[in-house]
């Protein structure tokens, strides 16, 4: 491979991994201008079959089970982490100090402190890039409702976000590691940290939060039979173990700007099967955006009282952030999906790689740990009975 070659390999080959290795794909034909070579040096999985079947669909020179060996490929020079978020800390620092270039799907670790070891590790190789995966921030009309209010929308008074799944609604979907305690997440982690990012990147930072609470509603889950992958359904043994962690999160913000902020998260909500979406509200009118239909987004625009105030619904086209050049069809009313947010943010993540400029940066690993600090100041709410905690800086 040459000096100018950037070699590419994804650790994970589950659903969220097997975006990364489409992104990958997808990356050099987006945007302009030209990447350089991209070789797709390999997929690893601890299951051989899912990793040989990940390589062989995304066009990957080489399937693996063991992710050590990519330390020793002078031919690798990028890797994505998609693997359980507390397998995130042992291999992102191996592979920085191998030389590797790292990015990390979200949440960054599965505790604060191993999320701050890891900012700590890609600190001490300032010459390498690492990000986190909060790939929401690429939606393009998310990133249009974040201009507006920086411009004529002006200050927020209130953010209002949920994010609802249903993927573990049924007691037969299996145990898993997201489950549990410490190796899980529960459902503010898991897919509360992507709505928690998103209200940040759009109103700036939170200072505190409160009113916390959670719930478990689906309190223990069967072992499946052989390996499961993302929300998939398995057979099941006969092995029963207690869930640990939260099916639903609920909690109040307060931002540095002034605005309030309420925020609602569940992967038990019936007919949700991937549902995120806020309203935002300010002084100079209102936005509002849902991922049901991630193509367009409602606008407020200088409310005059007459009456005849109302949202604007806005479809999505390339004068709006990603779009030109972003999608084959960009043209207004071609809608588009969370797949392309992987190729936006692996061609980002590839760009600062080459020294490009075009596209902004991935999160940073600083991004990662904001993220978690926010969720361990709403755990500690919960655990209080709602107090209002200050989040740390």
């Amino acid at each position: 491979m040459s000096a100018t070659d950037i070699g590419v390999a994804v650790v994970g080959a589950g659903m969220a991994g097997r975006a990364h290795c489409a992104g990958y794909r997808a990356a050099p034909t987006l945007f302009d201008p030209p990447l350089p070579p991209i070789r797709y040096r390999a997929v690893v999985d601890a299951d051989a079959d899912v990793a040989a079947d990940a390589a062989g669909r995304y066009g990957y020179e080489r399937p693996g089970t063991d992710w050590r060996e990519l330390l020793e490929d002078d031919d690798v020079s990028v890797v994505s982490v998609v693997v359980a978020n507390h397998l995130h800390r042992e291999m992102v620092e191996a592979l920085l100090a191998a030389g590797k270039h790292v990015l990390c799907e979200k949440p960054l670790a599965a505790s604060l402190e191993d999320a701050e070891a890891m900012v700590a590790a890609a600190a001490s190789h300032p010459g390498l890039v690492a990000g986190t995966g909060f790939v929401y921030r690429r939606q393009p009309a998310v990133a249009a409702i974040r201009d507006l209010v920086a411009g004529e929308l002006g200050e927020v008074s209130h953010f209002n976000g949920r994010y609802w799944c249903d993927y573990a609604r049924s007691p037969e979907t299996p145990m898993a590691w997201r489950y549990k305690g410490g190796q899980g997440t529960g459902a503010l982690a898991d897919i509360g940290s992507h709505l928690i990012d998103l209200a940040e990147f759009v109103c700036g930072p939170m200072t505190r939060v409160g009113g916390a609470a959670f719930t478990t509603k689906v309190t223990e889950r069967a072992v499946p039979i052989g390996t499961t992958y993302g929300h998939a359904k398995a057979e099941l043994s006969d092995v029963i173990e207690p869930v640990e962690n939260d099916d639903v999160a609920t909690f109040t913000a307060h931002f540095a700007s002034g605005a309030v902020g309420t925020f609602s998260v569940s992967r038990i909500a019936p007919g949700h099967a991937n549902s995120m979406a806020f309203d935002l509200l300010a002084e100079n009118g209102a936005a509002k955006w849902d991922m049901d239909r991630p193509a367009e987004l409602s606008v407020l625009r200088d409310p005059r009282g007459d009456g005849l105030d109302g949202y604007n619904q806005v479809l999505v086209g390339p004068s709006l952030p990603y779009l030109k050049g972003g999608v084959p069809m960009d043209f207004p009313g071609v809608s588009f999906g969370v797949g392309d947010l992987f190729g936006f943010q692996a061609r980002a993540f590839l760009e600062q790689v080459a020294g490009i400029e075009g596209l902004p940066p991935v999160a940073g690993f600083a991004d990662g740990v904001r993220d978690l600090t926010i969720i361990d100041a709403v755990r500690r709410s919960a655990e209080q009975g709602g107090a209002v905690v200050d989040v740390a800086r």
